[in-house]
Order: structure tokens, then C-alpha cells, then sequence
């Protein structure tokens, strides 16, 4: 789509910011007002709109993704989003380790346990890790204790945390990105922690890396959507 409007503006409006462009504010694809909560993240969608050239490139505005995601389908099917995001405290990435090799399931210990033993101080979700292939199950308190996390993140905040943990795999470490205890560099090299190792005793793969990079900007930013949502920001 060609570029059609000249200016792009923050513009206060019903307790929030809209977007304008010329004037007239963006919709979403449902046709609602792009209504956003804090002045940053108005902001940043501003600067997403302003950086585009002749032709608009949607890949490239993932704030203005995310604040359509949270209007159009989070805010109309908020239970099945937290229901997404919650069933990964049943299948979560770093409760599933290896025997062997011995340095891969050293590593494993050392780099995820860390994030495991986060959650539960800062959530009390226990989460019990196992080196079988088969499902373990998480007791009923933790799931619950899972669930009381989620339902506590706004329309906002929950689509960038369901991104960031369904690109992670991970709830742990959806939470732990949300919250500030990671970073978003962290998040991705635990979440292909096993992928890296791989690669560092077989030597590159193109297509892996390549799939990385496409979840570091992912990860990236919906990190950076959840920190401008905040209240305040």
C-alpha cells in the first residue's frame, strides 16, 4: 500500500491517545479507533508511521501489530488468550531437560533453573522439571498460582505476553521478559539454548540462525509494547 497521508500525530482522546494521521485517526482492521493507553506507546506507533517511505511496510510497524492484536482480538476473546498463554505452564520449555550430554544437561541446570526458581518467588508457581520424555504433570496450585499471573496482565500487556511466550515457549520466561527480570537478548538464548549448544559443537546453521533472528525481533518487540503499555510509561 502506497504512503497517503503526510503527518502522523499523538493525539489525547477518552482517557488515552489516538494516532492521526492528517488528521483523521487510524482504525484497526475491525474498523475500531486505535486507541492506546499511555503517551509511549502512542509514540512509538507515531514513529512507526513517520519512518515509512513510498510504501507502507506493515512488517515493519509490529507496535501498531501488537495495538490492533489487543483491540481487535485480545479484548473480544480475552479467555482464550489466557487460556493459550496459561498452557504452557503445563508444557513449559525449561521443565524438560536432558541426562545427556552431561555439559548440555549442566548447562541446562545452570541457565534455566535460575529462571524457575524466579517464578516462584515472584509468583509462587512451582513448576516440577523432569528428564523424560513424557508430560509431567504440574500440580493444580501451580497451574492455578499460573493463571492468577496472567489474568493480572491488562488487554495490552497480555498480547505481548502471549507473543513472547509462545515465541519462548515458555511461560517462565514470558513472565520473567514482562516483568524486567530478563532481558530480551536473555529470553532468546534460553529459549534456543539447546539450538545454540547444537551449533556450537556442529558448527552454523543458516536456517537456524535465520529463524533466531526472526525471533529476537519478535521477542524484541513485544517486549518493548508491554513496557510502553504500562501505566505511566
Amino acid at each position: 500500500m502506497k504512503r497517503f497521508y503526510e503527518s502522523v500525530e499523538a493525539v489525547p482522546a477518552n482517557d488515552g491517545w489516538t494516532v492521526s494521521l492528517d488528521g483523521k485517526s487510524i482504525k484497526t482492521s475491525a474498523k475500531q479507533t486505535l486507541l492506546l493507553p499511555t503517551i509511549a506507546l502512542a509514540q512509538g506507533v507515531v514513529q512507526e508511521w513517520q519512518v515509512q517511505d513510498d510504501e507502507i511496510e506493515p512488517l515493519l510497524m509490529p507496535l501498531t501489530r501488537f495495538a490492533n492484536a489487543a483491540l481487535d482480538r485480545t479484548s473480544t476473546m480475552r479467555i482464550d488468550v489466557i487460556g493459550q498463554v496459561c498452557a504452557y505452564g503445563e508444557s513449559d520449555m525449561l521443565c524438560y531437560r536432558v541426562d545427556e550430554p552431561a555439559d548440555l544437561a549442566e548447562r541446562q541446570v545452570a541457565e534455566w533453573q535460575p529462571q524457575l526458581d524466579w517464578l516462584s518467588r515472584a509468583y509462587g508457581v512451582e513448576l516440577q522439571v523432569t528428564a523424560r520424555i513424557v508430560l509431567v504433570q504440574q500440580s493444580a496450585s501451580a497451574l492455578a498460582a499460573v493463571k492468577n499471573a496472567v489474568k493480572s496482565f491488562d488487554d495490552f500487556r497480555l498480547t505481548g505476553l502471549h507473543a513472547v511466550t509462545t515465541a519462548c515457549g515458555s511461560i517462565a520466561l514470558g513472565l520473567a521478559l514482562a516483568d524486567g527480570h530478563i532481558s530480551a537478548d536473555e529470553a532468546l538464548k534460553l529459549a534456543t539454548l539447546e539450538e545454540l549448544y547444537q551449533m556450537e559443537a556442529w558448527g552454523e546453521d543458516l536456517e537456524t540462525i535465520r529463524r533466531h533472528d526472526e525471533l529476537r525481533q519478535e521477542i524484541t518487540s513485544a517486549s518493548q509494547f508491554m513496557t510502553l503499555a504500562l501505566a505511566g510509561a
